[in-house]
């Protein structure tokens, strides 16, 4: 292998730190996840002023509800990294297990343990006054995706990596 004379090495390890200064946002993977996560987020704000007419802050960083946005930020980093890197790449095929792992938990266990909480907040609703426990806190319920909102949070999340990879090659 040739070795590359000083002043390419150095021109070149100088064009990769300053293109590593403004990498972060340029980060196209990561501008698409953190765009798909406000997206899903925002959704659930407005859906939740629509349907119930009230303003709930908590909506747009809480968990649960339709779309999920673990589902959408991560098949969003998935795709676009496919885009960035190539789909047959290592990287996107670590970006869709890892995809995969999260959206499977947003419906299997954390789904569950919401389950579990109303179950538990029932019973602790219904001890009497007396109980040492009947003053304990109620724990969140609304914690895990059913599928549909998986998959709606994957639609997104595939959408969006898609749109801002047609905005990027219109910049280019």
């Amino acid at each position: 292998m040739a070795r590359m004379g000083g002043a390419d090495s150095s021109s070149s390890s100088s064009r990769a730190s300053s293109s590593n200064s403004s990498s972060v946002f340029q980060n196209y993977p990561l501008i698409s996840a953190l765009l798909a996560f406000a997206l899903a987020q925002s959704t659930k704000f407005f859906a939740t002023w629509f349907k119930e007419r009230r303003w709930d802050p908590k909506r747009l960083v809480g968990s649960g509800g339709m779309p999920s946005s673990h589902s959408a930020t991560v098949t969003a980093v998935a795709i676009a990294v496919g885009f960035q890197d190539g789909f047959g790449s290592s990287l996107f095929a670590a970006a869709i297990v890892f995809a995969c792992v999260v959206m499977y938990d947003a419906f299997g266990v954390r789904l569950h343990a919401g389950k579990q909480a109303e179950v538990l907040n029932q019973i602790v609703y219904e001890l009497p006054a007396e109980h040492p426990l009947a003053e304990t806190r109620p724990l969140r319920e609304l914690l895990g995706h059913t599928p549909a909102q998986v998959v709606a949070g994957a639609i997104l999340g595939i959408s969006t990596a898609i749109i801002s990879y047609i905005i990027k090659l219109a910049a280019s």
